[in-house]
């Protein structure tokens, strides 16, 4: 049995290993493919097994590999494989959930506190020489923000959702929670569930945790930010399609918003024109929240579970069910 994977690195860079995987067959590791029908199909070759991260497999690439019988998405989001077209053709496809809760809640909280703080500009600040000549025993070059007491709204509230609200309580935070499902189990004196726009209109900071469908794309954009609190605070570690980022970025610069933090953006790697680039207050990561070792190891680990699953024939994680 053959056994490729298209995109191995954002996964394993090096400091992880295959060798449970090619215990399972005759294993080929690419770093990337190229995002075309070509040679994503060359790649594949007659590989049975397919390995995914976020190289497409479409419907045009399925049907030209009518061999392949299992395809896993070393990832949660499963939207680069054309699910239904794979079912069709009898094409198990696996995914790895819950795998970064931990990671991607803590990330979140980073981005908040650098946002609160500006630690990074006021430690170059010192490398460049401010505190040496500072007439004062202390200087700060921005606002400096204390969370005890705020309030968090919570966009989305599934186990990641959940997870930062945990940590955010331990900061002091108050929560409001927007979420298809309300979970009253949760609900206490620091965490209500509430409407959205409640959400928007009361929250001094809004973070996004929840999927990328029609409902929710866009869902920061010129009319939601019009309704929020002057001087709010919005984090993405989710999907940037929820974001309008012209928007967004013309809020940053009025001051509406006083800071964004933001992990994904819209298209990905970024591009030079995004507006993002050239707003004020705007930190941007390179979409790294799920990237720890140790949540790595856990979607590796799960990743091999889902095949030895598949081959005993009591497949796990299916999606295309």
């Amino acid at each position: 049995m053959k056994i490729v994977v298209l995109d191995g690195y954002t996964l394993n860079p090096g400091d992880l290993s295959w060798e449970a995987i090619s215990n399972y067959g005759d294993l080929k590791v690419f770093e990337r493919t190229a995002y075309n029908t070509a040679d994503i199909i060359k790649a594949i070759g007659d590989a049975q097994i397919i390995y995914t991260n976020k190289t497409p497999l479409t419907k045009e690439v399925l049907e030209n590999v009518p061999w392949v019988k299992f395809i896993g998405v070393l990832a949660t989001g499963y939207n680069v494989v054309d699910v239904k077209v794979a079912k069709e053709l009898g094409i198990t496809v696996t995914n790895v959930p819950a795998y970064s809760t931990t990671s991607v809640a803590q990330f979140t909280m980073a981005l908040l506190l650098e946002m609160c703080h500006n630690v990074g500009d006021h430690s170059q600040a010192v490398h460049n020489g401010d505190w040496v000549t500072s007439p004062d025993f202390c200087f700060w070059n921005s606002p400096l923000t204390e969370l005890e007491g705020k309030t968090l709204g919570l966009i989305g509230f599934g186990q990641i959702g959940q997870a930062t609200a945990k940590v955010a309580q331990a900061f002091g935070l108050n929560i409001l929670v927007s979420s298809r499902t309300k979970r009253a189990e949760f609900e206490s004196d620091s965490l209500k569930f509430v409407a959205l726009d409640e959400l928007f209109s009361k929250s001094d900071i809004i973070s996004l945790h929840c999927p990328l469908f029609d409902s929710t794309k866009g869902i920061i954009n010129t009319t939601n930010i019009t309704k929020m609190k002057d001087g709010v605070k919005i984090i993405n570690t989710a999907r940037g399609g929820l974001v309008v980022e012209e928007d967004l970025a013309k809020a940053l610069d009025s001051g509406k918003v006083s800071g964004a933090a933001v992990d994904v953006v819209s298209q990905e790697p970024m591009q030079k024109n995004n507006p993002l680039l050239k707003a004020k207050n705007c930190i941007i990561t390179p979409h790294i929240a799920w990237a720890p070792k140790e949540a790595r190891e856990r979607l590796m680990n799960t990743t091999v579970k889902n095949l030895e699953a598949y081959l005993n024939g009591k497949p796990i994680n299916v999606v295309n069910t």
